[in-house]
């Protein structure tokens, strides 16, 4: 007899639905923070004047940094990435992630998420049944077009 899926109605009827948008900033010392933080030390992520000598608008953002939501104490932040699923599983592991860029990103920047969860599956592992949640991010900039998509896998178990 086959197992029951842990995957419900409920949580099918969310695939494909986007989120409401949110507001990420791109400003110059998050763009330094990150590149020392990952030890770029190309000078296009630290010095303004270099940047633009090289065909940039400002710093460039380093691969990996899609900026910061705009933080409000009042505003919960918004699910990034992956939605939060209320899943049987208490253990949750980062599956991998990618980044497809379409335009350059820059300090001064100002960019609109809208996140979805695109597909649930299960899988059995050595340490028993999963649940794998993908989820897509699109990022589009202050002229309205998409200049990343962000793509992640959050494995419960």
């Amino acid at each position: 007899m086959a197992e029951a899926s842990i995957i419900t109605d409920e949580m099918r009827a969310i695939i494909g639905k986007e989120s409401e948008p949110f507001t990420i900033e791109v400003d110059k010392s998050a763009v330094r923070m990150f590149a020392r933080a990952v030890g770029y030390t190309n000078l296009i992520y630290y010095d303004e004047q270099y940047a633009k000598s090289k065909g940039y608008r400002s710093l460039p953002a380093p691969m990996g940094f899609l900026g910061h939501p705009i933080f409000r104490p009042d505003i919960p932040l918004p699910p990034l990435y992956v939605t939060p699923l209320k899943g049987p599983y208490e253990r949750a592991l980062n599956g991998g992630s990618d980044i497809e860029y379409y335009e350059p990103i820059c300090a001064g920047d100002v960019l609109t998420s809208t996140a979805k969860l695109v597909d649930l599956s299960e899988r059995s592992g050595s340490m028993g049944p999963m649940l794998i949640v993908t989820g897509e991010t699109i990022y589009k900039n202050q002229q309205g077009k998409v200049v990343a998509k962000f793509r992640g896998t959050l494995i419960q178990y």
